[in-house]
């Protein structure tokens, strides 16, 4: 089982700035990806990034390289940084490990609301 708690978000202005956080713990050593994902209401939930634990990046085609997923020496936290925020961006975050043998979990989530 692997645990992962997000932190980071709340309610910014447009054109601000954010960054999200996200610390797994439990079975760590099998992780092989982490990422985040956002759901807004009544939308999917959708991929932005993902991070290998060697640093290699993916990153979803619409989101205009204004955010950054990261990982620390650590490989169980990870970050997402959001630059120049816009209302669109008004969703749950989620962040998603998956490990070697193809589990997938899921914090549950934090809310970052773009209004001015």
């Amino acid at each position: 089982q692997v645990k992962l708690v997000e932190s980071g978000g709340g309610l910014v202005q447009p054109g601000e700035s954010l960054r999200l956080s996200c610390a797994a713990s439990g079975s760590i050593f099998g992780i092989e990806t982490m990422g985040w994902y956002r759901q807004a209401p009544g939308k999917q939930r959708g991929l932005l990034a993902t991070i290998t634990q060697i640093g290699t990046t993916n990153y979803a085609d619409n989101l205009g390289g204004r955010l950054t997923i990261s990982i620390d020496n650590t490989k169980t936290l990870i970050y997402l940084q959001m630059n120049n925020l816009k209302p669109e961006d008004s969703a749950v975050y989620y962040c998603h490990v998956r490990t070697r043998w193809n589990e997938d979990y899921w914090g549950v989530g934090t809310q970052v609301t773009v209004s001015s």
